[in-house]
């Protein structure tokens, strides 16, 4: 079998397809990484550019020691490399710094501070504001361009044959999410287990997206309808891993069934749409073979709420303000890194089962909180969840310097929670968007 970093290897049998999962539980570590989308405004509201977020990558790398990545040699600038983590583009121009992993919270907190310090900086100059939102608060459609990405136009033009909200999805939401690491395939399938329930609960706790094209909607996060309408086969909430005995070959099954983007081989990048991953593995593509490598790129295009590869991706929430966002990887760390917090969780949590949770999402993107899952009201799960997370967080009792838990981060959001409110909701209380035409408030209320 080919090793863990031999992800050029031809798959030969299915065994290989294991090798991601294999390798996450070699590391046997519990780091915690986190991932921030944000939106760009000018000061008259206007959205930012390709043009514009191109030249402040470029700054970025020049004032802070940055490196910069290209798909090819003369291709466009799309992404900087530092110290592991790195700030890469979305389709319309999203910011994203995804983080190094870290062994705690604290850390994870330091380096969100260094990035908003370091883009603040950029900020002043140029007279951008960045938005802490689920969704764009004012950009149309036709106010964004494309982010010259070698994959975007094939998902352009694929996913809007798989459901109405696919381009709104790649161009104005944002999100942040946490990766957590597993240490055994039953420890994965577990967390996986307790994440997928908890995501909703989440998404309720983190709601910050009311508003689309300068009017206020009739949901909480706007962001969470859109996720329902844009690809039924690579979203939701994988139904096939709640049952009891789920394993890695469930979500393998998974995988292969689903339709594909591209194969990249040097610098061709050959369309797949018309093939899942198994025809492509069985069949290949003009004359090219699936590797490890294909199959990791594949994992990587599939947009379920919990993503499985070499850690478990948390998707499922709107990004907010980096004060709230931070409460995000302590909820999930103080759960999934403590055996007795994961062992509550599970239990409290999952039983409801998958079409309870899948049947709530509607009404979650609507009213947050105050809506149900099985007939139980969201506060008091989120309620519940906090409270086991802080427990977990006391119990690993990661301390910083001024003697504090990771449980500090909870306090954000704890407030919020026993209202019964978002983060939107208590953020954007009494605000109207209609007159604030250059978005100043909103910029000071949602500032990332």
């Amino acid at each position: 079998m080919a090793s863990a970093n031999d992800t050029d290897t031809v798959l030969e049998h299915e065994r290989q397809l294991f090798t991601p999962f294999e390798a996450a539980m070699q590391r046997k570590a519990e780091k915690i990484g986190l991932e921030a989308e944000k939106f760009g405004l000018f000061a008259d509201g206007s959205p930012l550019r390709y043009e514009h977020v191109r030249a402040m990558l470029d700054e970025l790398s020049q004032r802070f020691r940055w490196k910069q990545y290209r798909e090819s040699d003369d291709g466009p600038l799309l992404a900087l490399e530092r110290d592991g983590a790195s700030i890469t583009l979305e389709p319309g121009s999203q910011l994203e710094l995804s983080g190094a992993p870290f062994a705690d919270i604290h850390a994870v907190a330091a380096e969100v501070e260094v990035h908003r310090q370091e883009i603040a900086q950029l900020e002043s100059a140029r007279g951008v504001r960045w938005l802490g939102m689920g969704f764009h608060p004012s950009a149309t459609d036709a106010d964004l361009d494309w982010v010259p990405k070698t994959r975007y136009p094939v998902m352009r033009e694929y996913l809007p044959t798989r459901g109405a909200r696919g381009l709104e999805m790649m161009r104005r939401t944002a999100t942040v999410q946490a990766n957590y690491d597993f240490s055994s395939e039953a420890d994965a399938i577990k967390k996986m287990q307790v994440s997928l329930a908890l995501s909703p609960i989440a998404q309720a706790i983190f709601a910050a997206s009311p508003f689309k094209e300068r009017a206020l909607t009739e949901y909480s996060s706007w962001r969470a309808h859109v996720w329902l309408d844009v690809d039924p086969d690579r979203t939701g909430l994988l139904p096939a891993l709640w049952k009891p005995d789920a394993s890695f070959g469930d979500y393998v099954r998974w995988a292969l069934k689903i339709p594909m983007f591209v194969v990249k081989r040097g610098e061709r990048f050959l369309r797949a749409t018309h093939l899942t991953f198994e025809q492509f593995w069985r069949d290949g593509l003009e004359g090219e073979r699936a590797t490890i490598a294909d199959w990791e790129t594949h994992l990587n295009t599939l947009f379920p709420e919990v993503r499985l590869k070499r850690t478990i991706e948390v998707r499922s929430v709107d990004c907010v303000p980096a004060k709230y966002g931070n409460a995000l990887p302590a909820l999930f760390a103080g759960i999934l890194y403590d055996s007795a917090a994961l062992a509550a969780a599970h239990a409290e949590f999952t039983p409801a089962g998958h079409d309870a949770y899948a049947e709530a999402r509607p009404h979650i993107a609507r009213h947050a909180l105050s809506a149900k899952v099985a007939g139980q009201p969201v506060r008091d799960l989120a309620r519940r969840a906090v409270a086991i997370a802080r427990e977990g967080l006391e119990r690993r009792n990661i301390r910083d310097a001024n003697g504090q838990t990771e449980s500090v981060y909870l306090d954000a959001i704890a407030g919020f929670v026993a209202d019964g409110r978002s983060v939107g909701q208590a953020l954007l209380e009494g605000y109207a968007l209609g007159a604030d035409n250059k978005l100043d408030e909103l910029s000071r209320r949602m500032a990332y």
